[in-house]
């Protein structure tokens, strides 16, 4: 599990960025322990660089949340 200030680290965002994505829910922690604090698996690091590649191609966060979901849906 990584802790908020690793994920930031690794995926190379700002806090504010992954407040938004968690908002947006593109990204939920796997676990959030009894004094708030969120806890993310790896899989949410490299789905945070594969939001962030969609949007650097050009995708609102809008559109990847629907992508996302659509996927979602089928599985």
């Amino acid at each position: 599990m990584l802790r908020t200030g690793e994920l930031l680290k690794r995926a190379g965002i700002s806090r504010q960025v992954l407040y938004r994505y968690l908002q947006l829910e593109l990204v939920t922690p796997a676990k959030t322990t009894a004094t708030g604090r969120h806890l993310f698996s790896e899989s949410a690091c490299k789905q945070i660089m594969l939001i962030q590649s969609l949007n650097d191609s050009g995708y609102t966060l809008r559109d990847i949340r629907e992508i996302f979901s659509e996927r979602l849906r089928k599985l």
